[in-house]
């Protein structure tokens, strides 16, 4: 393994500076919806930055803010000293989805920023044909995007990025569309790259949902938090480059990233994953098989009843974006307690996972109906009823006076299929309506 040195960040004045930033867009008679809230973040030369987060943190629409793409509500963006008013030719963003022209050839799609900069044929070939080398796809410039693999047609998002020659380079979670031994070998390929110099980049800051490739990759991570997306967290990651997943401090890091993204704290309604009180909290439609699975594998050796979420997570397969919802939904629902990067099941959540179908059953119905309030306002509308049936409809304008309409329809959702599986009540989706036809 070659030796690299690590790259010490300017102290001057930062290539990007967000000050109290604010994203709110508006959802005429839902109100309104703030995505972001009063962001302050500066990028300096010689540094990768991670902005990791949840799904809905709001961190790609910040990137997408800095790349000049979209306009911030509030506060301001400034690039080199001087305010943003749009795209750059000093900022290149790579995108999750590749954004490639089918019907052009790699070195085609590679060349694309330059020909918008009304670079000449010559020059455009030549400094293209260099991208191309750098990343590690010589010999594929007249393919197409289709002759590709998925981690080759990332390199050649990263390519047509890297040749405008940009001062920093944006990505938002370049590496989560691939499968892992790709992903892999590109954040080693890329990490190489940006250590050893060779890069015509100065700065990196890249949106990720996965704490280990942070902690790889990043010399400072901003932990962000949800509903409003806002910074309540920044860890300076001092170990130097390359950084082995087995060493001690690593998974140190780890643990207290994982700790600091479930610590509770005296906002739950803003730093939870599920804003909102009372019928309007705002639920993940995670299926009860999800549930239970977890339930089940802390509840096992070697766990029994107790699990660090880094091991878990690993041992599952699972990352933030898939592990955070299903422990939390645990959590609303008492079956399991986070907190400090473990969970912890309850009492009930140990009597869950040792019952048979019928007592998880009645469990579940039991905790639906306490720590649930829409599943026990709908069933009390369907009791009231001398029919014991309910439109969807009336629930959803309930919802929707608390919500977008796409939360109040999610949320309907995660509550019409908890209440199947406890047998709490019905729900008949060609009629659309709620019944109490199953339940005894």
């Amino acid at each position: 393994m070659s030796t690299v040195v690590t790259r010490k960040p300017d102290t001057a004045t930062p290539l990007v500076s967000v000050a109290q930033v604010s994203q709110i867009y508006d959802k005429g008679a839902a109100g309104s919806l703030a995505v972001l809230e009063n962001v302050d973040l500066d990028l300096r030369a010689g540094e990768i930055v991670g902005l990791l987060g949840r799904s809905g943190s709001g961190k790609s629409t910040l990137l997408r803010a800095i790349a000049g793409l979209v306009r911030p509500s509030k506060g301001t963006i400034s690039f080199a000293g001087t305010p943003l008013v749009g795209p750059t030719a000093g900022i290149a963003v790579v995108f999750q989805s590749f954004a490639l022209f089918p019907w052009l050839t790699v070195l085609q799609n590679v060349e694309l920023g330059l020909e918008a900069q009304g670079v000449l044929p010559a020059e455009r070939r030549k400094s293209a044909l260099a991208a191309i080398d750098l990343i590690g796809l010589d010999g594929f410039e007249s393919a197409y995007p289709k002759e590709l693999s998925g981690g080759m047609r990332q390199r050649v998002g990263l390519a047509r990025a890297l040749v405008v020659h940009p001062r920093v380079l944006l990505m938002d979670e370049p590496f989560s569309a691939l499968d892992v031994l790709t992903a892999e070998t590109l954040r080693t390929d890329l990490i190489d790259l940006w250590t050893e110099g060779r890069m015509p980049i100065e700065s990196i800051l890249m949106v990720t949902h996965n704490i280990e490739e942070a902690v790889l990759m990043c010399d400072r991570i901003l932990i962000f938090g949800s509903n409003p997306g806002r910074i309540i967290a920044e860890i300076r990651v001092d170990m130097p480059q390359p950084r082995n997943r087995l060493d001690p401090a690593f998974r140190t890091l780890v643990e207290d990233i994982y700790a600091r993204m479930t610590a509770r704290t005296g906002a739950p309604t803003r730093d939870g994953h599920f804003p909102g009180t009372g019928i309007g909290i705002s639920l993940p439609d995670i299926s009860t098989n999800l549930l239970a699975g977890l339930i089940e594998a802390v509840a096992a050796e070697p766990y029994r009843g107790k699990a660090d979420l880094p091991p878990l997570a690993a041992e599952l397969h699972l990352e933030i974006d898939d592990l955070f919802p299903v422990a939390e939904t645990l959590q609303l629902l008492r079956f399991a307690e986070l907190e400090g990067g473990d969970i912890k099941l309850t009492a009930p959540g140990l009597r869950f996972a040792g019952g048979d179908v019928d007592e998880r059953k009645r469990l579940f119905a039991q905790h639906l109906a306490i720590y649930v309030p829409l599943a026990a306002h709908i069933r009390r509308v369907l009791d009231e009823r001398p029919s014991h049936q309910a439109p969807a409809r009336r629930f959803r304008d309930e919802l929707e006076d608390h919500m977008s309409e796409d939360y109040a329809d999610t949320t309907l959702k995660a509550v019409i299929t908890w209440a199947r599986y406890a047998e709490y009540f019905a729900y008949d989706e060609n009629a659309d309506l709620f019944t109490l036809e199953n339940p005894s």
